[in-house]
């Protein structure tokens, strides 16, 4: 694979594109390992559904500038994380210009195609995060039935799989549908962000249930421990009318 790759900076932050205008990551400069675009952390949304010390194992689909990778990496302290990126030269750059950080004991990416690695490898996930994109913005098998089928069968029993979808390109209900099907409705969809970007968390069986003002409680804390403010999101949760009783459902 030849992904095409350019370079940009604004205002004290880098950004990566794959041969267009789509911002495929970002980094602010001064924060190498907070979440600079508002989908990616609301990628991390799983983590107001879980206890403390969750998750212990996550996998990455797509690299992009890294920013997950780094922000689980840095911040969560108890998480070992894979990350499967398809183009080499993607992963060169990441490291390059976005300080992606070397593997070690918790930290590994693999080379290859996501969709293939999720059906071939056996290991069980707790957090399953799947941003993967051409330059195109197209997710390719990434959007696929038979992969969020595969990907709940890698879940381990309280996992979570979280997407990044775009609302303003033609397919997304579809994505949604298949997501839903796969799991069996326990798919929560996350407001559009400003960017087009829809994130979804889907749940395995046994999936919970929160009222909004306990997840704000989580989300103050989780703030204070990680910088990560998903209490924006919450707030836009709550405006777009998708927990009409105060609660959310995953």
């Amino acid at each position: 694979m030849n992904t095409p790759i350019d370079i940009s900076e604004a205002s004290g932050v880098r950004y990566l594109h794959f041969g267009s205008d789509w911002v495929q990551g970002a980094m602010r400069l001064r924060k190498p390992n907070a979440l600079e675009l508002g989908y990616t952390r609301e990628m991390m949304a799983g983590l107001l559904f879980r206890e403390a010390r969750w998750p212990a194992r996550v996998l990455l689909i797509g690299l992009g500038a890294g920013s997950m990778a780094k922000f689980v990496h840095h911040h969560l302290p108890q998480a070992s994380v894979t990350v499967v990126e398809i183009a080499p030269e993607v992963h060169a750059v990441a490291r390059q210009y976005f300080r992606l950080p070397d593997e070690d004991e918790r930290f590994e990416v693999h080379i290859g195609d996501g969709a293939e690695f999720v059906r071939t490898d056996p290991r069980q996930w707790d957090l399953i995060a799947v941003d993967g994109f051409d330059r195109h913005a197209r997710a390719g098998a990434l959007a696929s039935l038979p992969f969020y089928t595969a990907c709940r069968a890698r879940l381990a029993p309280e996992g979570i799989l979280s997407v990044n979808l775009f609302g303003q390109l033609r397919g997304f209900k579809t994505q949604l549908q298949r997501l839903r099907s796969a799991f069996n409705g326990r798919v929560l969809s996350l407001p559009e962000c400003d960017s087009g970007n829809v994130v979804a968390l889907a749940s395995t069986p046994g999936g919970q249930s929160l009222d909004l003002a306990n997840l704000k409680l989580r989300a103050a804390d989780l703030k204070a421990v990680t910088g990560l403010d998903l209490l924006p999101t919450l707030r836009r949760l709550e405006k777009s009318g998708a927990c009409p009783d105060g609660t959310a459902r995953l």
